[in-house]
């Protein structure tokens, strides 16, 4: 995917000045460094003593160690998978090299490279990844626990090999500073979990070549932060991996300096990065998960270190911790909103282990759980290691005395029922800063679970580059559980991460106190008309109710309604049955839909795309999506009715 001198236009245009003055000094920069790149300083005597306190690794749980292991040697035998693409060459990767198309990133100065073109360079996401160096957190984690040199020495060979390839500003590994930010809290990682190996201290502060990696990994992040209208997760990763690194490596004259600036940036984003509530402004729950993450990284790295954290960037991170444990379900899944592209701040896990428990654990041992926290048995191996490092903190600070469901500022309503019903109303903001990177058109959707699973269903993400027809589909309004007009989205899209307009949404109702909970929301994103959806959900009857009402002249309608994966669907006139199967017990539920419009079921197809679902990014399945299309004069409503007595 290239980028039209159109987008360009449009992506100027979201700019304010600052912005656009700090973009200038960039590019300045960048061509000065093209010709006369800065050199690392000379260090002697550098030491790694961040280390982890005695008795850390003995309070790893038995079951999270098993499974990190398995993980560990399924590495070790060159397997893995990322982004739904298998691997089998990770022994020994060529870590430019896109395996889904076979492509090869071109080689030279790294702001040439054109990384969006996937025609050049392949898909930018799979070459990425495996340079966050993820699995070798993995690897360093299972020696740690096993004392396996194996493990150390791939790791060893991996940074060796990965190092070589990728010099300083040379190729597609130093474009982004998302990339360079995990990379870097991965490298610390790294070097603490191999403490106890001999050739440690070789590999790291011994190594000229290592010290080398840092340094410039440091410089190029003090030198192009994320700006104005990209301060989103991006600067929060760039933040955090420069404050772990300035902590864990102080071995270079600037390495005060880095850390001062990088603690007092961080403090600043994430306190703009989040909600009064907790909840991340982007609206796109992957990502509260990465910058809880981040965060809880850095402030594990901050207490090691004896660095004192200003008490705004503990609270930040306690009010995102309570708020995860406010939406998630009743087996502990939160709310599937907006971007998702299974990004980690720090993984030393094994696969199976769940995310958001392993999240609200490490908040229960920092900060304390609160009584109505869902129940959370701790099964990772990452919460008792950031536990030792990190001093739990009671805040001052006044808590939710019970659990949440409206969050005023997000414009997200959770209405809970009877029978583990589960059901989250968007009547939020479209998307955060003035591009809302991470936005999907779907102000008044709905999604609905039961036990977990998903009935009512927010379809995901599925991709960012290459394929912008799925793209489109994936964040649009269709591709949600709301209505649409005109065939057009309620945000007016100006490219894969750029929204032009924004629909401005207002919550009206939000009283989840009664027997009957009830919620109501109205866009504008519709210009000359207003759209207007009002929910109950009845604890008696275990029946939602939804009613979409349109004000203004004629317009052709689409009301959409995704079916999870799990679902099957019987689709009679305007009735479908439901049918699902939960932990070996038949499940069902009828979903009664507008007589006012004609009903039709579409499942896997692709010309264009509608009917599917993506669990995660780089993967999707068939799922059941049905719509209704018809007209409205801006005088009748629209009743949808799902009953779980069915």
């Amino acid at each position: 995917m290239t980028m039209s001198v159109g987008w360009y236009l449009r992506r100027l245009s979201r700019m304010g000045p600052q912005e656009i003055a700090g973009r200038v000094s960039d590019t300045v920069r960048r061509r000065r460094w093209r010709s006369a790149p800065p050199d690392c300083p000379s260090v002697t005597g550098a030491r790694f003593t961040a280390v982890l306190p005695a008795g850390a690794l003995s309070a790893v749980p038995a079951d999270a160690a098993k499974r990190l292991v398995a993980e560990a040697d399924r590495l070790m035998d060159g397997h893995a998978e990322f982004f739904g693409v298998v691997r089998d060459d990770m022994a020994d990767p060529d870590w430019w090299r896109d395996p889904k198309t076979g492509r090869r990133a071109p080689a030279g100065y790294a702001f040439d490279v054109p990384y969006r073109s996937e025609d050049a360079v392949g898909d930018i996401k799979q070459i990425w990844e495996p340079s966050r160096h993820h699995h070798l957190t993995q690897l360093a984690a299972a020696y740690a626990l096993t004392g396996n040199e194996r493990y150390a020495e791939r790791v060893a060979e991996h940074l060796r090999s990965w190092w070589e390839a990728n010099p300083p500003l040379r190729g597609v590994h130093w474009i982004s500073g998302i990339e360079l930010g995990i990379r870097l809290l991965s490298w610390v990682w790294v070097r603490r979990l191999l403490d106890g190996w001999p050739g440690a201290a070789e590999l790291f502060e011994g190594n000229p070549v290592a010290r080398n990696q840092i340094w410039h990994h440091q410089r190029w992040l003090a030198a192009f932060p994320s700006r104005g209208s990209s301060a989103n997760n991006h600067v929060i990763a760039e933040d955090a991996g420069q404050f772990a690194a300035a902590c864990a490596f102080d071995w270079f004259p600037e390495s005060a300096r880095w850390r001062a600036a990088a603690l007092r940036s961080l403090d600043g984003q994430l306190r703009a990065n989040t909600f009064g509530s907790g909840l991340n402004r982007e609206l796109a729950t992957e990502y509260h998960g990465l910058v809880l993450e981040l965060g809880l990284a850095a402030l594990a790295e901050a207490d090691a270190a004896g660095v004192p954290v200003p008490a705004t960037t503990r609270l930040v991170l306690l009010r995102m911790t309570d708020a995860l444990a406010a939406v998630v379900d009743n087996r502990l899944r939160p709310p599937r909103q907006g971007d998702a592209d299974d990004g980690h701040g720090l993984i030393v896990d094994g696969a199976g282990t769940d995310r958001w428990a392993s999240l609200l654990a490490t908040g229960d041992a920092v900060f304390g759980r609160l009584d109505w926290w869902p129940e959370v048995t701790p099964t990772d191996v990452r919460t008792p290691l950031l536990a030792a490092l990190a001093k739990p903190a009671r805040l001052s600070v006044t808590r939710p005395a019970s659990r949440p469901a409206h969050f005023a500022d997000a414009g997200m309503t959770i209405l809970r029922g009877p029978e583990e019903i589960w059901c989250r109303c968007d009547g939020g903001p479209h998307g955060f800063l003035s591009i809302a990177a991470h936005a999907h058109a779907d102000a008044l959707s709905v999604e609905v679970r039961h036990d977990g699973v998903d009935v009512l269903a927010d379809p995901g993400t599925y991709c960012y580059h290459g394929q912008p027809e799925w793209r489109r589909y994936f964040r649009s309004t269709l591709g949600h559980n709301t209505l649409e007009l005109d065939g057009a989205d309620q945000s007016v899209s100006g490219g894969p991460f750029l929204w032009t307009r924004h629909a401005r949404t207002r919550v009206l109702t939000a009283d989840t106190s009664g027997e009957v909970a009830r919620w109501s929301a109205e866009h504008d994103g519709y210009q000359g008309s207003v759209h207007r959806r009002r929910v109950e959900l009845t604890a008696e009857s275990q029946e939602l109710r939804l009613v979409d009402e349109v004000s203004g002249p004629n317009r052709a309608v689409r009301l959409a309604f995704h079916l999870g994966p799990a679902i099957t669907a019987d689709l009679v006139g305007n009735r479908a049955r439901l049918t699902w199967t939960r932990d070996g017990e038949d499940r069902s539920a009828v979903l009664d839909l507008p007589e006012g419009l004609s009903w039709q079921a579409h499942r896997g197809e692709s010309e264009p795309p509608l009917g599917w679902y993506s669990e995660g990014f780089g993967r999707k399945e068939p799922a059941t999506t049905l719509i209704g299309t018809g007209t409205t004069d801006g005088t009748e409503a629209f009743t949808t009715v799902l009953g779980f007595r069915g």
